[in-house]
C-alpha cells in the first residue's frame, strides 16, 4: 500500500482474514509511527503504545497509545502521552508497580544522540481513556535505553533490561560501543543499580524470559547484523553469561520473545542479516545529522545499518531458545529501510514487533508498518504450528 492508502486504513477497525487472523491499522494523527509495545490490561483489554511524529529523532516525536477492549470492533482513537518539546521521546514500556498501578517508562533524547538519552517514568491509567501523570527521570547513566519488558525477580526486585549507548569524547554516537545491562530496583522503581552483561558489546534490546526455577534466558538484537544472540542466568537474574549466537539471523533491528503457555518460546523478528543483503545506510539518523560535524565513533564493534526489515516472521523454539526450527511468515514486503521517511513511499519495513499470548492461546502482534502505521495482527490458536522448518 502507498502511504496515502495506509493513512486511509488507519481507523483501528478489526478486519477478519480468510486464514482466521484479524488485522487492524491502529489510529494515529502522526505521519510516522514506530516501536510498538503491547500489553494485556485488566478485563483482557489490550493497550498498544508507540512513538509518533514526523521523523525518528526529531523533537516532535512523542509517545502515543490506544486501547482495544474485548467487546469493541476496533482500537480506540489514540492519545498523546508525552510532551517534551526539546527531545525525541521513544520506546514506551508498561509495567505494574507493587501496588498494582501501571507505570509508563520511555526514553527521551536530543536529536539522534542516543548517548544523551534519559529514561522517564510516569503513572498511567486506562479507565476508559488513557491518562498520564507527571514524569520523573530515572537515575541511571545518560545513554541508558529501554525496549524489553521488565521482569520481577524472585526476591521481588524489578529487573529492567537496558542497553547502554556509550558516548566517545568528541565523536558522534553510532552504536559501536553499545552494551547490555540489567537495571535492578528493590524499592518499586525509586532507585536503581546497574549490572552489566559481560561480553555484550553490540548486543542490545535485551529481552529477558524466565524459564523454570532460577533459570532465565535473554535474547538480543545485534548491531553487527549477524545473528540473534542469547545468554543465560542460572541464579534468577543476578548474573548473566556472555551472549552467544543462535541460529536466527538478525538485521540490527528489534526482536521480541515470550514464553508460551505450553512451555515453548516464540520470537517475532526479521530473520535476515548483512550476509543476505548488500543494502547499507550510513547510520540510523543520517537524515537528521546535518550540522553535526563530529566524526563517527571509532573502535568497538562495526554496526551495520540498512539491512532490509522483512519478512516479519514468527519463530518457535522447544529447547529454551538455542534453536528455532519452526518459522512462519506473518507479513512480507521488500523491507527497504534505507530511509526513515514515512511519506515518500520508500520505506517498506515491517519491524519492531511486540508479542503477547492471550488466555485463549491466540497470539497478539503489533509492529511497524512502513513507518507510516502500527499494524496489529491476532493469530488464532493453532496458527503457530502451521510453519515450515
Amino acid at each position: 500500500m502507498s502511504p496515502e492508502e495506509i493513512a486511509a486504513r488507519m481507523d483501528g477497525v478489526l478486519r477478519h482474514q480468510p486464514d482466521g487472523r484479524v488485522e487492524a491499522l491502529i489510529p494515529s494523527p502522526m505521519v510516522q509511527n514506530h516501536a510498538a509495545f503491547i500489553e494485556r490490561l485488566e478485563g483482557d483489554a489490550l493497550a498498544c503504545l508507540w512513538f509518533g511524529g514526523t521523523l525518528e529523532g526529531k523533537s516532535d516525536i512523542s509517545i502515543y497509545g490506544s486501547v482495544l477492549t474485548p467487546d469493541a470492533n476496533g482500537w480506540s482513537v489514540s492519545t498523546r502521552l508525552s510532551d517534551d518539546p526539546d527531545r525525541s521521546e521513544q520506546n514506551p514500556v508498561l509495567w505494574r508497580n507493587g501496588a498494582g498501578s501501571w507505570q509508563l517508562f520511555h526514553t527521551a533524547q536530543p536529536s539522534g544522540n542516543q548517548d544523551e538519552c534519559v529514561i522517564r517514568a510516569r503513572p498511567i491509567t486506562f479507565d476508559g481513556t488513557l491518562v498520564v501523570g507527571s514524569p520523573r527521570e530515572i537515575a541511571l547513566p545518560k545513554g541508558s535505553f529501554i525496549r524489553g519488558r521488565f521482569v520481577r525477580r524472585q526476591d521481588g526486585a524489578w529487573m529492567m533490561p537496558v542497553f547502554r549507548c556509550i558516548s566517545r569524547p568528541g565523536q558522534r554516537w553510532n552504536g559501536s560501543h553499545d552494551t547490555a545491562a540489567v537495571a535492578v530496583s528493590q524499592d518499586d522503581g525509586q532507585t536503581w543499580d546497574l549490572n552489566e552483561v559481560p561480553g555484550s558489546i553490540g548486543s542490545v534490546h535485551m529481552t529477558i524470559v524466565p524459564l523454570d526455577g532460577d533459570h532465565m534466558v535473554a535474547f538480543y538484537r545485534r548491531r553487527q547484523s549477524d545473528f540473534v544472540h542469547r545468554s543465560e542466568s542460572a541464579d534468577g537474574g543476578f548474573t548473566w553469561s556472555s551472549p552467544v549466537p543462535t541460529d536466527v539471523p538478525n538485521n540490527n533491528s528489534s526482536i521480541n520473545v515470550v514464553r508460551l503457555r505450553d512451555g515453548r518460546l516464540a520470537m517475532v523478528c526479521n530473520p535476515v542479516s548483512a550476509a543476505t543483503s548488500t543494502d547499507r545506510r550510513v547510520s540510523l539518523y543520517d537524515e537528521i545529522e546535518e550540522g553535526d560535524d563530529r566524526p563517527d565513533a571509532t573502535g568497538g564493534c562495526a554496526p551495520i545499518w540498512g539491512v532490509p526489515r522483512a519478512p516479519l516472521t514468527l519463530c518457535v523454539s522447544s529447547d529454551g531458545g538455542k534453536t528455532w526450527p519452526l518459522r512462519s511468515i506473518i507479513d512480507d514486503s521488500s523491507g527497504s529501510c534505507l530511509s526513515n521517511n514515512s511519506v515518500d513511499g520508500r520505506n517498506k519495513e515491517l519491524s519492531y514487533p511486540y508479542l503477547l499470548e492471550g488466555r485463549d492461546r491466540a497470539l497478539h502482534v503489533a509492529y511497524t508498518y512502513f513507518r507510516r502505521a502500527i499494524k496489529y495482527v491476532r493469530l488464532p490458536a493453532g496458527w503457530i504450528d502451521r510453519g515450515q522448518a
